[in-house]
């Protein structure tokens, strides 16, 4: 079993002020996390590419992308929005960021490694087609789709979304995409409040309420999620893997633990192997308490590992 780690040095120098809470430490504590369990040296440790603009362009406008370009600091920030900063490290650790997501669907569809977990930053699914936002520039998640779905062998790819908030990117860009199924769970209300699909046969959102916790996630993904990826039969799993609605983050009103990460995750490979040669590519969105992140991607990429 081989498990790819992928990332870049340029994603932990991008820096959004002091007191923001997606800040490069997330990427160490995960790293860290990686060593105290013991699988650091178990992983297959890969440098992620830079991103190219045909691979940006299949799920972003090229005016969006020029204006990032356009206003990418050479020194000092610039605010996109008030929370969503860029420094002059920001745009080649977006694009980093997403040659990741890019890498690893490269990896596992030629068979050198059976899946992939992506520690990048910034983060990507709140980012829509024209619209950066929610600490979000580039949507990797939704770049590593379309790149997917390039493949001959690649008639539909899942996403599932784990993260405290809803992916309204990945959403609004895979909205009319027939080949993209989404499954998704967040506290509702919560960011970034917009609208979002409902009874769709496609997407499939399960809203968590402030307070619930294990069992409330557990249940509804099982009921929901499962049924709907059996019947879909995706040939290649992504995983938008935000860690943020543990109970000790501090943007989370929900309770859940790491252990549910590893059930969620052992789930998913489960279905993988069943249907999608056990190919899945994972990238990190939220997760704002150190410790709580570390001990919740380990979780994720032990049950990646299957140990």
């Amino acid at each position: 079993m081989t498990t790819a780690l992928i990332s870049h040095p340029a994603c932990s120098r991008h820096d959004m002020g002091r007191f923001h809470p997606e800040r490069p430490a997330r990427l160490g504590a995960v790293n860290d996390a990686l060593i105290e369990a013991g699988i650091a040296d178990l992983l297959m440790h890969c440098q992620a590419p830079r991103v190219t603009r045909q691979q940006l362009e299949r799920v972003h406008d090229k005016a969006y992308i020029d204006y990032l370009e356009s206003h990418a600091p050479l020194a000092g920030n610039w605010e996109l929005d008030h929370e969503t900063i860029m420094n002059p490290f920001t745009l080649e650790a977006a694009r980093r960021a997403a040659g990741a997501v890019v890498h690893g669907v490269e990896l596992v569809m030629s068979g050198r490694a059976d899946n992939a977990f992506c520690n990048i930053r910034p983060p990507g699914h709140h980012a829509e087609h024209d619209l950066g936002m929610g600490f979000c520039f580039f949507n990797n998640v939704a770049v590593g789709a379309a790149h997917a779905l390039q493949q001959e062998q690649i008639r539909k790819v899942l996403i599932v979304d784990f993260d405290l908030h809803h992916g309204n990117g990945t959403e609004e860009i895979f909205q009319d995409s027939p080949q993209v199924i989404i499954c998704s769970s967040f506290q509702h209300p919560n960011y970034p409040d917009k609208p979002f699909a409902r009874d769709s046969q496609r997407i499939i959102n399960v809203t968590l309420q402030a307070g619930e916790g294990s069992i409330d996630f557990r249940n509804r993904v099982a009921d929901s999620w499962f049924p709907a990826i059996e019947s879909h039969q995706p040939d290649l799993f992504l995983i938008s893997a935000g860690f943020d609605a543990h109970g000790n983050d501090p943007l989370s009103e929900l309770r859940l633990t790491a252990e549910d990460y590893y059930w969620i995750t052992g789930r998913l490979v489960e279905l993988a192997d069943r249907h999608a040669q056990g190919r899945i590519v994972s990238c990190l969105e939220g997760g704002y308490d150190l410790k709580a992140l570390g001990l919740s991607a380990a979780a994720h990429i032990r049950a990646l590992m299957k140990l």
